[in-house]
């Protein structure tokens, strides 16, 4: 790192993470270094209130003037906008991959070429649909309880993508392919602070609507099943596979949390 100070150190990890993972400018002095990119994997989550501020924002003006289906579709592109679909890219490419592979090269050539094949534009297809249907459905119920929904979803399905780095082993050594910038190792103390980020829409739901932290263990199981997936398909995760994890955990978040709002109508 250039400097020594810890806070100046902290910053610059901080704005790596915000470079890489969001379309949002960044100044120069943030620099870049394969061990710079590295290390900001513990501020992952934190690009979840980013995004979750962002969408939530879009979600609160558009339902001012339109209905509440089209504030979804506008918020959720806002999210998309912001991030240069880059999860949603890796579900794309692990959905033809793995749909169409038969061995794990053959599964990473495919994941690595660049066209749509079909089994990626129907997952999309499905992915957004069920987006779109239960953020509507949780928007009905209030912006409050949407806002906190997408915030839960956000932050800790980027932070289960956090553990599967620290726990897994980088599955791709083929250096001429189309790899996406990722970190590929969480320390000790990485995971401590991808944890701190956490803590805080955790907490607060434990609170205001603890029944709704039944999405935690359902979170956990859908990355435990994803991440021996990954291992029994390729050896470990890639770039596409921790996009794609992050995707449908937290679309599998938002239906728990849908289901607990419906429950306690």
């Amino acid at each position: 790192m250039a400097s020594d100070n810890p806070l100046v150190r902290e910053v610059r990890l901080f704005l790596t993470a915000v470079m890489f993972y969001t379309r949002l400018p960044c100044p120069r002095w943030v620099g870049y270094s394969p061990e710079q990119l590295n290390r900001s994997t513990r501020h992952f989550p934190a690009m979840g209130w980013i995004v979750g501020a962002v969408v939530v924002a879009t979600l609160g003006l558009a339902q001012l003037v339109l209905p509440t289906t089209v504030a979804v579709v506008l918020a959720l592109a806002a999210g998309v906008l912001l991030t240069g679909a880059f999860h949603e890219d890796g579900f794309a490419d692990l959905c033809d991959g793995f749909g169409g592979g038969s061995g794990p090269q053959r599964t990473l050539d495919i994941m690595k070429d660049s066209r749509v094949g079909a089994y990626a534009a129907i997952g999309l297809v499905l992915l957004f649909s069920l987006k779109i249907t239960t953020l509507t459905a949780l928007a009905g119920a209030g912006l409050v309880q949407a806002a906190a929904a997408i915030g839960l979803a956000q932050v800790v399905s980027r932070w289960c993508v956090v553990t599967i780095i620290f726990r897994d082993v980088y599955a791709r050594d083929d250096l001429t392919s189309k790899v996406k910038p990722i970190g590929r190792s969480v320390s000790w103390g990485g995971l401590a602070a991808a944890t701190l980020w956490a803590l805080p829409i955790v907490g607060s739901l434990a609170w205001w609507r603890p029944w709704w932290l039944l999405a935690l263990p359902a979170a956990w199981l859908v990355r435990l099943v994803l991440a021996a997936w990954f291992r029994k398909r390729l050896g470990g995760y890639t770039g596409d596979c921790l996009g794609a994890a992050q995707q449908i955990i937290e679309a599998v978040i938002l239906l728990v949390v849908l289901g607990c709002v419906g429950l306690a109508v």
